[in-house]
This record gives C-alpha cells, structure tokens and sequence, in this order.
C-alpha cells in the first residue's frame, strides 16, 4: 500500500528537479529590455506533461486522492523551498497557493481519469 505512493513522491520530486529546480533566474532580452523567467516555456511544458503520467500512472494502483495529495505536497514544497529562499518580496507564499492549488485540482484530475480510463474489466 505505501510503495505507490513512495514512488510518487519520489517521481514528483525528481520531476521537479529535472525540470524546475536547477532554473536560476530571470532573464533581460538586451534589445527589448523585456524580463522574463524564471522558467522557460519548454521547461514548465515538460514538468506538466511528466507530472501527468506520474498521476495518470499512479492512478491505476493507488486510491488518486492519495495520488493527488502526495504529489501536491511534494511538488509545493520543493517549489516553495526555491521560491522562499531566493525572493525578496514575500509574494512567493502567494505562488506557493497558486501552485498547490493547481496540483492538487490537477493531479486529482489526472488521477481519476487514469483509474477510470486504465482499469482493468
């Protein structure tokens, strides 16, 4: 019962990692002076599409709220230990909502629709 969602949180942390955690800032286009980042579209593209088969997955052998509460956990707090720790403003709480709120109706989603979509008859 607890290896799936040991996994998870494993998968959703390495996910996160591989994708988001080595950013290392905004970035100034010289000829617009426009700022952009932290993130590149590219980057935010991949982590959503590998967090969706982690939950899509997931949802197959775990009940997906556990999935979707595992996984909002991790990724939130992973996210919110970079944010808070590199932001002057306190807004990162703000985004810290944001992302948890985004995870959890996500993941929960995703979870659902794997259980229904790959269960066995």
């Amino acid at each position: 019962m607890w290896k799936t969602p040991f996994a998870v949180a494993v998968l959703t942390l390495a996910a996160w990692a591989g994708w988001l955690g080595w950013e290392s800032g905004y970035v100034t286009d010289p000829s617009t002076g426009a700022v952009s980042g932290p993130y590149a579209w590219w980057q935010v593209a991949g982590c959503v599409l590998t967090l969706i088969v982690i939950a899509a997955v997931a949802g197959r052998s775990a009940p997906p709220l556990v999935v979707a509460a595992v996984m909002t956990v991790v990724f939130t707090a992973a996210w919110s230990a970079k944010a808070a720790g590199s932001d002057e403003t306190g807004l990162w709480l703000v985004g810290a909502i944001l992302v948890a709120a985004g995870m959890a109706a996500g993941s929960a989603a995703v979870a659902f629709a794997g259980r229904r979509l790959f269960r066995t008859r």
